[in-house]
């Protein structure tokens, strides 16, 4: 990920004064949005992180057994820190039980003093939560186990 892109995407929409401001290049989508008054929040869908990860990663999951049958994990697109909700008086975004749609926002990670929301790339149900909240993440790191339908 190129750190310098998203500064320059987010030094944009603020000279600009635009809520938000949606770019693509390839696998790669990166949406900045900006509520009246709030933060600017940095959104990356996982959907091609998931892939990038599942790729380098099968060796790894044939030799740990892998997630269960009938799950997919949702996992880190970036290096920082895993929170569960928007803030600290917030409810989670989803907790185990829930169902959740493509695109739903499922955590927010903090890189570099930007929040980046993650989105389900996956519809199905969460069946564990695999970070603990305010910890430290890895990239291609698991957060959930969804199972797919």
């Amino acid at each position: 990920m190129d750190f310098d892109l998203i500064k320059k995407i987010i030094k944009i929409a603020e000279e600009a004064d635009i809520s938000g401001l949606a770019v693509q290049e390839g696998n790669l989508r990166i949406e900045v949005k900006r509520e009246m008054g709030g933060p600017i929040v940095v959104s990356q869908p996982a959907v091609a992180h998931q892939a990038a990860a599942a790729a380098a990663g099968k060796s790894k999951e044939s030799a740990e057994g892998g997630e269960p049958e009938g799950t997919v994990a949702i996992t880190a697109p970036m290096v920082g820190t895993f929170y569960r909700s928007p803030s600290p008086d917030s409810a989670a975004y989803v907790e185990v039980g829930d169902r959740v749609e493509q695109g739903k926002t499922v955590c927010i990670i903090e890189a570099m003093k930007l929040f980046n929301e993650i989105e389900s790339e996956v519809k199905g149900e969460i069946v564990k939560v695999l970070v603990d909240n305010a910890q430290p993440v890895e990239y291609g790191q698991k957060l959930f186990l969804v199972k797919k339908g």
